[in-house]
């Protein structure tokens, strides 16, 4: 569905469907190669893993021998070409798999050495300053910002030989913090830097945001494990809850040992009849985030025709899925929220407010209308209520919905 089509059923005129004119011209003859051999990659894993629709049937209680979460990891352990993956409904989100991750791997009095700089605020808190937070219980926490060019190999080469460092951890997406999303070629330098420096260093990454997005993902180029959300990419829309670990075994089972419990391990974990739907949720998700980034593209262009800054530009590589828009003015933050929440297909009437949220020491203004809630692969956007006022598009399962709602955002920063 084009621009035009959009502006002239919803009643946008003016200098909004000017510039969604332009904006759509701009984004016509885009390509997205990566995620037609994504969409190659994950038909490859389901015919080698022979599904069988008996499978899919999941189990209740304790979750001994659930051949639907068996079959389910062993599909991600094939996408992402790791030894083991780990993808349970009692990993409730990213945050949680990633905490969970570094307290298996992060012995108390050694170092967790973030060389993407700060964490997004939830997972930083939980690492430093919430109660109970890691480095509360032992745990050495050091970051290195990054410089123009990306991450500080040199800086980080120097943290490396001055600590004891057990876990390099690296936060792929931008989160909601002006800052660049780091690709997996970027990735690929780094760890073999690492590597080279400190071999005995376990290589940790938040992809959440980040997957399906390229053709390779961290584990291809040297990552241990990666961690993320099963309500985002990997999703595809109808996962209802969930997270995931996927990397080298002994380090899944460490994570699995600390998730559940020394001695039970891996063992437990019902998927209640959900299988089914994390099994076709992963098989539809490349088709899900190629719509993704083609509603971000829109978007990107639109809001930069409109005199916004944005990142990435509208065609650039894509490493996640998220967009920034940087309108510098919390009025107009608090404008763009309530137009995008007028077109969510749940909750539209609602209108958003900032408020605290666990883990930001300012208040946040989201927009969502998912139907699983919190689902970020679905239209949404959250924003920090503080300088420079940026806003973070996120998701759209439909690029025709994202579109919709990045015009109706727009017209609402533009009245």
């Amino acid at each position: 569905m084009n621009a035009d089509l959009l502006c002239e059923r919803f009643g946008i005129g003016g200098r909004v469907r000017d510039s969604a004119l332009r904006a759509q011209a701009r984004v016509a003859d885009l390509r997205y190669g990566a995620q037609e051999i994504v969409a190659a990659n994950v038909l490859h894993a389901f015919l080698a893993e022979g599904i069988d629709e008996s499978d899919l049937a999941g189990s209740s209680g304790y979750g001994y021998d659930d051949a639907a979460r068996a079959r389910y990891e062993s599909l991600l352990a094939r996408i992402f070409g790791v030894e083991r993956a780990l993808a349970r409904l009692s990993i409730v989100s990213g945050t949680h798999a990633i905490v969970t991750a570094i307290a298996a791997c992060v012995p108390p009095s050694e170092t967790l050495l973030s060389i993407t700089g700060p964490p997004y605020d939830t997972l930083r808190n939980a690492i430093c300053d919430a109660p109970h937070a890691l480095a509360r219980n032992g745990l050495e926490y050091r970051e290195i910002p990054l410089c123009s060019e990306g991450i500080d190999l040199d800086a980080v080469l120097g943290a490396l030989e001055e600590h004891r460092v057990a876990a390099v951890f690296v936060q792929r997406s931008r989160g909601y913090a002006p800052r660049p999303s780091i690709g997996v070629d970027e990735c690929a330098a780094a760890f073999a830097a690492v590597k080279a420096a400190a071999p005995k260093s376990v290589i940790l990454v938040d992809d959440c945001y980040g997957e399906l997005v390229e053709v390779r993902e961290p584990t291809h180029v040297g990552a241990d494990l990666v961690m993320g959300s099963l309500i985002k990419n990997l999703g595809g829309g109808l996962a209802p809850a969930g997270g995931y670990v996927a990397g080298r075994a002994d380090l899944v089972e460490r994570v699995a040992a600390r998730l559940y419990a020394p001695g039970l391990g891996a063992a437990l974990g019902p998927t209640l009849g959900f299988g089914r739907a994390f099994v076709q949720g992963l098989f539809q998700a490349p088709l899900v985030v190629e719509q993704t980034l083609r509603g971000l593209d829109f978007a990107a262009a639109l809001f930069d025709e409109l005199g916004f800054e944005v990142d990435p530009p509208a065609g650039a590589p894509r490493t996640d899925i998220v967009q920034a828009i940087r309108l510098g003015d919390p009025d107009l933050l608090l404008r763009f929220t309530a137009g995008l929440q007028s077109a969510m297909p749940l909750n539209a009437r609602f209108r958003p407010e900032p408020g605290a949220v666990p883990g930001y020491a300012v208040p946040v203004v989201m927009s969502s209308g998912a139907f699983v809630a919190g689902a970020t692969i679905e239209l949404s956007c959250d924003a920090p209520m503080r300088a420079p006022y940026e806003v973070y598009l996120q998701g759209g399962i439909s690029a025709a919905h994202a579109r919709l709602g990045a015009l109706f955002a727009a017209r609402a920063v533009s009245g």
